[in-house]
């Protein structure tokens, strides 16, 4: 199951109602934040998600509203010892500027207590373990070396509790290791085999977050069939030629992608003041019947 929490959903520049750019994957105790923009540990405490386990951040991209809190997150973790190690995975470029602003800026002269690990983005898994895969691949933008995010859970066979039932299974530890694969011997010497209480059907949910983009030419085979989409929608169609400029997407160009893709539900983030309330969301149902505009503190699960 995933849990996602948008900690910063503002196009550039904050408002008195969205932050900037940020938002949080848990899958599990596992916790991944994506992008770091300014005041995002100021979010995270609002929302009462803290600090604990937060080990790991993606940054999709080396623009400033994407990155510029990291400076502050990462001085209080070290202050708080919230945890021992912060790993920072990302294109060459923007992970050069993350690298500068935390050895040159807010450690000039000495060294964290936390150990810092950076970690150069390639397309393809970086993350990998018998429960999770997060992929990145490239996306275009007006940056260098852009990456989108895709997580994977291990697909697996559900247990069918009324065969348990039946078979005298009981709860707590010899459902758990069918449910992993393993054979199990029963109090009274029987052995009930995984394929004995397993469905048919292996279930593995995926998520896709895309950050800022000019383009969803190449995106489609990567997000192709995920239950949950993240993605920009900075302008309505009629100001295409501002996206264009800007390299950035229209809430068409979002929904087009949806649709195609097969996604089962959209969430359009990085939104800009300068639309009336409720007009992105109305354009967007017009071409995707499952989407929603991200607000700051916004939860979704998935699973």
């Amino acid at each position: 199951m995933f849990e996602i929490t948008f900690l910063g959903t503002a196009a550039s520049v904050p408002s008195t109602s969205r932050g900037l750019s940020s938002l949080l994957v848990e899958h599990g105790r596992q916790r991944f934040m994506i992008d770091c923009g300014e005041g995002t540990q100021r979010q995270l405490m609002a929302s009462g998600l803290g600090f604990r386990r937060l080990d790991t951040i993606l940054l999709t991209h080396g623009h400033l509203d994407h990155l510029l809190g990291l400076g502050g997150l990462a001085g209080t973790l070290n202050l708080w010892r919230a945890t021992e190690r912060l790993a920072i995975h990302a294109g060459p470029a923007p992970l050069r500027l993350a690298r500068r602003l935390l050895e040159d800026v807010v450690w000039p002269d000495a060294s964290p207590r936390l150990a810092l690990e950076w970690r150069e983005l390639a397309p393809g898994p970086f993350v990998t373990g018998p429960e999770l895969t997060v992929s990145a691949f490239p996306v275009r933008h007006a940056a260098p070396d852009c990456f989108g995010f895709l997580f994977e859970e291990t697909p697996r066979r559900h247990l069918i509790a009324e065969r348990l039932d039946a078979l005298g299974v009981p709860a707590g530890g010899e459902r758990g290791r069918l449910a992993h694969g393993e054979a199990v011997t029963l109090p009274d010497g029987r052995r009930v085999e995984p394929e004995e209480v397993m469905g048919s059907e292996r279930i593995g949910r995926r998520v896709a977050v895309v950050g800022d983009t000019e383009s969803t030419d190449d995106l489609l085979e990567h997000v192709r069939g995920v239950d949950l989409l993240v993605i920009e929608a900075t302008f309505l169609d009629q100001d295409r030629d501002k996206a264009k400029a800007r390299s950035h997407l229209t809430v068409g160009q979002a929904t087009a992608l949806a649709r195609d893709a097969g996604v089962g539900e959209l969430w359009l983030n990085h939104q800009s003041p300068r639309y009336p309330a409720g007009a992105v969301e109305r354009e967007a149902r017009a071409g995707f019947g499952n989407v929603h505009v991200a607000a700051d503190f916004d939860r979704v699960t998935v699973g």
